[in-house]
């Protein structure tokens, strides 16, 4: 397919590229996005009711909620390694096609060092050292905390503000909050309201942060994640296939499954994963909430795959194994569409998994993106078959609030929408019977 570089916008639907940019679909710098959704929103409808459906969300979705790229930012290391990390750094990031180097760049950079200091026997440097990343990756986890504090603060029905001050500033707060978790659970409702014949959605992502499970619970979600227990859940890695049922009362036969339940994996792990001896514990940290320091006093005893250029070997180890095995047999299979969110394809065993699965000619893949991140997507697309594919890339297409708003389908299951459509429209129409009744009589009344 063809990368028109003019063109901020990708629409590749039914092995179809559509030039959104043109007088057909573009007047006076406005999208007609009426007439684009009759493009898209059909098609996904199709693809999203495929047999086997995933979605795998990267950092795109916490940078949209949250509007702040800054948990990216860099940092900056003292002593006589200071220079040698970020010289590597930039050319590390400089290979990956990012730009400039980042946090995880440096990060990866500086736990390599350390491991070179230790292995030589630099005692006091690898002491010096490893104090410094250890404030840098608690610095990483309070940036997440803070995040969610402050999409908790915009969202939070108690939050503090003045509702009875009916000033235009408070009323823009108010509907600022509403609508951001709004748009959070239409997003997930899109995908995860599935027929019952057809199998659960599996949500991946690789984000450390909890946005995902938060706007699951407000859209009432259930969800199933390895997790056994309520003060405490312990992950169990049994084969059991666990899910929701229930018996309709008065009707005798097999119970029926529960709407609205997806299988949720967290791939990189979660901050609020912590060992446990030889257990993965998920520790009860509030959304939201301020956090104690001791929770981050050793931050390398937090569950997650810190950056580091080993990602691919560590994937190999306890628990991740077990979770890129779920993500694998998720995807890798016949019917199955993957769709991908705020996914840079920056993660090479992630994305060795993906073109294993379009080595099965009737899988499918949706990407969905802000931008080509750099390069990456396109060179990710450039070695797929593009009949596999569909494409919704761009500041229209890609942006959270209008694929939510305008492109997505509307949720398989939303009853109540359509009840309420139906009792506007026999509203409307009964309320046009009594005009006409009345005009009648009027007329009789003038005769």
């Amino acid at each position: 397919m063809e990368n028109n570089e003019s063109s901020k916008n990708i629409l590749f639907i039914s092995n179809e590229q559509i030039d959104i940019e043109t007088n057909e679909y573009k007047k006076d710098n406005e999208y007609n996005r009426q007439k684009i959704r009759e493009k898209v929103e059909p098609w996904l409808t199709a693809v999203f009711q495929s047999e086997h459906l995933s979605l795998l969300v990267g950092s795109g979705l916490s940078i949209a909620l949250t509007g702040n790229s800054s948990i990216m930012e860099i940092i900056d290391f003292n002593g006589d390694h200071k220079q040698k990390i970020k010289n590597k750094a930039d050319e590390e990031a400089k290979n990956m096609g990012r730009g400039e180097a980042n946090i995880e760049d440096y990060l990866r950079v500086a736990i390599e060092l350390l491991k070179g200091y230790e292995i030589i026997g630099f005692n006091r440097k690898s002491t010096s050292l490893k104090n410094e990343i250890n404030d840098q990756l608690k610095r990483l986890l309070n940036l997440i905390i803070r995040y969610e504090k402050e999409f908790l603060d915009k969202t939070n029905n108690n939050a503090e503000l003045n509702y009875n001050n009916k000033s235009d500033e408070n009323t823009d707060q108010i509907a600022e909050r509403e609508n951001i978790l709004l748009l959070l659970e239409k997003f997930l409702l899109s995908f995860s309201t599935r027929t019952a014949t057809r199998d659960r959605l599996n949500i991946f992502t690789t984000n450390y942060d909890r946005f995902i499970e938060y706007g699951l619970d407000e859209a009432g979600i259930l969800t199933l994640d390895r997790f056994i227990g309520k003060l405490k859940p312990i992950m169990r890695f049994h084969r059991i296939d666990l899910d929701y049922h229930y018996n309709p009362p008065g009707i005798r036969g097999e119970p029926r499954y529960v709407e609205g339940v997806v299988r949720f994996t967290k791939l990189h792990g979660s901050i609020d994963w912590k060992f446990e001896g030889d257990q993965i514990v998920r520790m009860p940290l509030p959304f939201g909430e301020n956090v104690n320091e001791k929770y981050f006093a050793d931050p390398f005893d937090k569950v997650v795959i810190y950056p580091n250029s080993n990602k691919a070997i560590e994937t190999a180890f306890f628990p991740y194994s077990e979770l890129f095995r779920d993500f694998s047999t998720a995807i890798c299979r016949p019917n199955s569409v993957l769709v991908t969110y705020g996914y840079g394809f920056g993660d090479s065993h992630i994305n060795r998994i993906i073109s294993d699965m379009l080595t099965i000619p009737s899988t499918h893949l949706v990407i969905i993106s802000y931008d080509l991140a750099n390069g990456r997507i396109q060179n990710f697309i450039n070695k797929c078959n593009e009949a596999q594919l569909t494409l919704l890339i761009g500041n229209e297409l890609g942006n959270f609030e209008n694929l939510t708003k305008y492109y997505l389908p509307k949720p398989a299951i939303d009853r109540i929408t359509d009840r309420e459509a139906r009792v506007l429209e026999k509203r409307k129409s009964m309320m046009a019977t009594n005009s006409e009744s009345k005009d009648l009589q009027q007329g009789e009344t003038n005769e």
